[in-house]
């Protein structure tokens, strides 16, 4: 390995990681520079399903939720924007003074999430607040 502020003898492994390759520097890609590049696709159905379930495990659902009809709403989402959309729909609950979270809060997040990646020229998930 040989890169500036390291000693070519020592041991180093580097690893990176994006969600955005779409803006790293072609310099950074260039034969050599890395040995292996690994794309991690989108969560399947089934596993954002689950994913839904974890990040709500610890939130106070007011009803039945169902998380199968969540993961069919959000096909090519990423964990971190089922995460957001699992904190907006809690937040939404608490800016309407309620103390469980609907299946009606998950869809106005879902949508708000849809509705701002649509608008954004970049095409970045966010996490609301």
């Amino acid at each position: 390995v040989e890169m500036d502020g390291f000693d070519t003898s020592t041991n180093v492994i580097i690893i990176a990681a994006t969600n955005r390759p779409d803006i790293l520097d072609p310099a950074l890609l260039r034969p050599g520079r890395f040995d292996r590049l690994i794309e991690i696709p989108f969560p399947t159905e089934e596993a954002r399903e689950k994913i839904f379930e974890i990040h709500t495990k610890n939130m106070n659902l007011a009803d039945k939720i169902d998380f199968k009809l969540l993961s069919e709403l959000t096909p090519g989402r990423s964990g971190a924007d089922i995460r957001a959309i699992c904190t907006e729909a809690g937040m939404t609950a608490i800016r309407e003074e309620r103390t469980e979270i609907s299946s009606d809060d998950f869809f106005t997040a879902i949508d708000l999430l849809i509705q701002d990646n649509s608008a954004s020229e970049d095409n970045i998930s966010k996490t609301f607040a």
